[in-house]
């Protein structure tokens, strides 16, 4: 069987990246459609625009309805089509990344994705989890390739609720048993393959990296502090994860 390995074009990390979010992407489209919630607005939306401040890419903001819906997936892409958007950026948690990811795909855009909670892997993967407008789950909507861009600035993220922290990482630990599996024989992947040995590496890395770090990052986040444990733990939950 074919093996596989995917991964987002760009994985970008550290503290204050959302300031340069501009700079890494502005030249990818004219215009950036960017979904957001409202109370994400009012936290970063500021630090957001002005890293445009400095590109020839505008930027229209949109917030979010709360569910990745058939209907809200279709009411962005008129927005954007209706708007000339080239770009879609997602910035907050899973739903919205399921979203940008489905819009940028019938806008037939590139998709910049910006966590600012590292409770999930949606923001590397080639999935959008599609529910009804009251959230029941409905499908899995599997895409052609992974986001172009995820940005992952760790002091938002170290700012957010530490319950989100720790759930991220009782996900992240499924990670090498999920590949462990994929790995068994006649087991296949989500994209129709069998898992590249860098898979089972980095799911193996994941294990370990969770053992040593998660009870010092956990206590980094409670303490306000983003330490080498909690970056760590960051790139393990958003990124490494769903490669």
């Amino acid at each position: 069987m074919t093996k596989k390995l995917i991964s987002p074009a760009k994985y970008i990390q550290g503290p204050g990246e959302l300031k340069k979010l501009g700079e890494h992407v502005g030249a990818m489209g004219k215009k950036a459609l960017i979904l957001i919630s409202q109370g994400g607005y009012k936290r970063i939306g500021k630090i957001v625009e002005d890293s445009f401040k400095e590109t020839s890419c505008e930027i229209l903001f949109d917030y979010f309805n709360g569910e990745c819906s058939k209907n809200e997936i279709n009411r962005l892409v008129q927005l954007a089509n209706d708007n000339n958007c080239d770009m879609v950026i997602g910035i907050g948690g899973g739903k919205i990344f399921d979203t940008a990811k489905a819009v940028a795909h019938y806008v037939k855009s590139p998709v910049v994705i910006c966590p600012t909670i590292a409770s999930t892997d949606a923001p590397c993967s080639a999935l959008s989890v599609i529910y009804s407008d009251e959230g029941v789950f409905e499908e899995y909507f599997f895409l052609p390739k992974n986001p172009d861009v995820v940005l992952v600035d760790t002091q938002v993220i170290a700012d957010s609720p530490v319950r989100l922290t720790v759930a991220g990482i009782g996900d992240a630990l499924a990670t090498y048993f999920e590949a462990r599996a994929c790995r068994a024989p006649c087991r296949g992947n989500q994209v129709a393959g069998k898992p590249a040995l860098a898979v089972g590496g980095l799911a193996t890395m994941c294990w370990q990296c969770l053992q040593k770090e998660g009870k010092a990052a956990k206590e980094a986040v409670d303490a306000g502090i983003c330490n080498a444990s909690l970056k760590t733990i960051f790139e393990i939950n958003t990124c490494a994860t769903r490669s």
